[in-house]
């Protein structure tokens, strides 16, 4: 089997895009959080689940757009190795 070279890029432009979406998600949820926007969803003896829920998404987020742009997030369509 041969490797095309010149493929279509669409696959990673596509998956970046989701990458920085899901950064944003990740961290504007645990922002959410922090600020009580779901106040009414945690209350009484749940009000520790939004500031771990909350510092676990944020920590999440920059862990993920660490690794999405320094390049070390797997490509499932690098068949270099293949």
């Amino acid at each position: 089997m041969s490797t095309n070279s010149n493929g279509s890029k669409a696959p990673g432009i596509l998956r970046t895009i989701f990458g920085i979406v899901m950064i944003v998600i990740y961290i504007g949820m645990g922002i959410l959080l922090f600020c009580g926007f779901f106040d009414n969803l945690f209350y009484g003896s749940w009000s520790w689940v939004k500031w771990v829920g909350g510092a676990m998404l944020i920590v999440y987020g920059i862990w993920r757009g660490y690794r999405q742009f320094a390049g070390i997030d797997p490509n499932p369509y690098d068949n270099s190795d293949r």
